[in-house]
């Protein structure tokens, strides 16, 4: 039986065939999916932890006591979870072991552009990398095997067009994997120092072994179709230049992309008059290429920036010119990206730039609190780096600045890295307003639970983190909950904590408006009070727009949440049942 599935799916399928018992993750585009599709098989125990460093250290953990273990992040994920993956690396796999990272070349939902490949040799562990959705499938339970054979961890590196594309897929049973013996092991499963030295040296010796099987791996393939033009390729670069250069060309696509064959690059190479390395983001393969002193076309006639295209990788290898493309005779409008009608978030920043507040802000819906017209975020760096950032930044300024500075983060981020930054807050003696945005729900990744909501990835009721007892359990005094759409209200009380001389907390709860079980009715109009001050427009509502010198509100896109009745000074805005 074959099923049309994405190729984040497919890795899902692809685990529960090999067996796999426990899977851990925390969400993060483009890979969310992965963890979403292995909740729906019962087998396995399947889990959003609280970041993917904890994530990463259940699936290893599994993998020790002896069951079949996978953690799956996106690329910046991967740097949370880069500690434990290092020293794992030197402890090796009881049951098979596999992290799956998804790349997003292009940074269609992602801070920065960053090819994970690197961490694979700075860590030491094998990566495979598919090229599409039947790939997904069959290299993941590969994975599973080698990591066994090799006694190593294993990367599945995709990368956002490969995770989201579909493919026919050839389902098959799942195999039931039988616990491997657990022994206690603390020469290879307690890394101080003595035993980590000893254990490089295995390391090492996996490393020759593993090169050696890169020579040979099925994964690897060559297809000769000329001696003038090869090309070397990994991943969805592959699918690109199969597409642009149909036969026209020789292709070596790797599908093991570390540690990356010797002679079987050799030999492609001596074979053809002209070799091409397509590779998105960093060079990884033609660096390695010239290692070896080997003359290939790579980043010189290609980008370090973004996705390739069939139509830019044409022109380069051949010097053709792609397809055209039809041209709409007129301008389209720009979309900027703007928060839902509805969300809750948008009176948190119309109140903090109304104020004039410093926002130190994170990673989640809430960035878009950067954009006009709210734009009133003024950095993000990274997870739970909002709160963190805003200690540096009023030490760094004193106590004046301060009083104009707070901190935004998302319920989800809270948990994920937030707290260890208030920590420090309150053991270093700050004095930082920190608004925590509680929506009861992981917003930007598309709705996942998380320890604030009460419910598993599997919606199984659990116990329920209470933000106010957290926050005063850690030292902060000032605990404030407060609704974001009561405006005065909120806006007192940011006044109020901003002021205060210790550190403080304010709770913005009000759930994210797609949630189901949020029943917002009707819609709002404008009557005639309509002084055309366009305050409203102010808040930055999909919902509200201008037409000639008329503010209208479009009935299809309002859901009712009444935010704008509560900006208009002149009672104009009405809600309509």
């Amino acid at each position: 039986m074959k099923k049309l599935l994405i190729g984040n799916d497919a890795v899902a399928r692809g685990a529960w065939e090999a067996g796999v018992r426990v899977v851990a993750s925390y969400p993060g585009t483009p890979s969310t999916e992965i963890t979403e599709c292995m909740a729906k098989y019962p087998e396995p125990h399947v889990e959003w932890s609280t970041n993917e460093k904890v994530a990463a250290e259940v699936a290893i953990g599994a993998s020790i006591a002896g069951a079949r273990s996978m953690s799956c992040m996106k690329h910046v994920g991967m740097n949370v979870m880069a500690d434990p993956m290092f020293t794992v690396s030197y402890i090796g796999a009881n049951g098979g072991l596999v992290f799956c990272v998804a790349d997003d070349p292009g940074m269609h939902s992602s801070q920065n552009e960053q090819d994970s490949r690197h961490y694979a040799k700075a860590s030491k562990i094998m990566m495979l990398e598919p090229a599409d959705s039947p790939e997904c499938k069959e290299y993941t339970k590969a994975a599973f095997e080698l990591s066994e054979k090799y006694d190593t961890p294993v990367i599945i590196r995709l990368s956002t067009r490969v995770s989201h594309s579909q493919g026919l897929v050839e389902l098959c049973d799942r195999v039931e994997q039988p616990l491997k013996d657990y022994e206690k092991n603390p020469a290879k499963n307690v890394m101080m120092p003595g035993n980590a030295i000893k254990r490089h040296v295995v390391v090492e010796e996996r490393m020759a072994a593993l090169a050696a099987y890169a020579e040979e791996c099925p994964f690897n393939t060559t297809e000769v179709n000329t001696d003038k033009i090869g090309v070397i390729t990994s991943g969805v670069a592959h699918m690109y230049a199969k597409e642009a250069l149909g036969d026209k060309v020789s292709y070596l696509k790797l599908g093991m992309v570390y540690p990356l064959p010797e002679k079987l690059i050799k030999d492609f190479v001596a074979k053809h008059e002209k070799v091409v390395v397509i590779e998105e983001l960093d060079p990884v393969i033609e660096s390695h290429c010239r290692a070896l002193g080997l003359e290939v076309v790579g980043k010189d006639a290609f980008t370090l920036l973004g996705e390739y295209t069939p139509t830019m990788i044409k022109k380069v290898v051949l010097g053709e010119e792609g397809a055209e493309f039809a041209e709409i005779g007129e301008t389209i409008p720009v979309r900027p990206p703007v928060m839902c009608a509805g969300c809750p978030h948008r009176g948190t920043f119309y109140v903090l730039k109304k104020l004039g507040l410093t926002v130190s802000g994170d990673i989640g819906c809430y960035t878009l609190g950067a954009v006009a017209p709210l734009a009133s975020v003024d950095t993000t760096v990274c997870m739970g780096a909002s709160v963190s950032g805003a200690h540096g930044m009023a030490k760094a300024r004193g106590a004046e600045f301060n009083k104009k500075l707070v901190a935004v983060i998302g319920d989800s981020t809270f948990m994920h890295s937030g707290i260890t930054g208030l920590i420090d807050i309150v053991y270093n003696k700050g004095n930082n307003t920190v608004i925590i945005l509680d929506n009861s729900i992981t917003g930007m990744t598309g709705h996942q639970d998380n320890p604030t909501t009460g419910f598993t990835i599997r919606k199984e009721p659990t116990k329920q983190v209470d933000l106010e007892l957290l926050a005063k359990a850690v030292g902060v005094e000032r605990v404030v909950v407060a609704d974001p759409f009561d405006l005065k209200d909120f806006e007192r009380v940011v006044k109020e904590e901003t002021e205060a001389d210790e550190p403080s907390v304010i709770i913005a709860q009000r759930p994210c408006a797609l949630l189901k079980t949020v029943k917002y009715t009707g819609h709002c109009k404008i009557s005639d009070k309509c002084k055309k001050c366009k305050l409203c427009m102010k808040l930055g509502c999909p919902a509200i727009s201008v037409r000639g010198d008329e503010v209208v509100i479009d009935e299809t896109q309002c859901n009712g949440c009444g935010l704008c009745v509560n900006v208009c000074p002149f009672g104009a805005i009405e809600k309509e049942d």
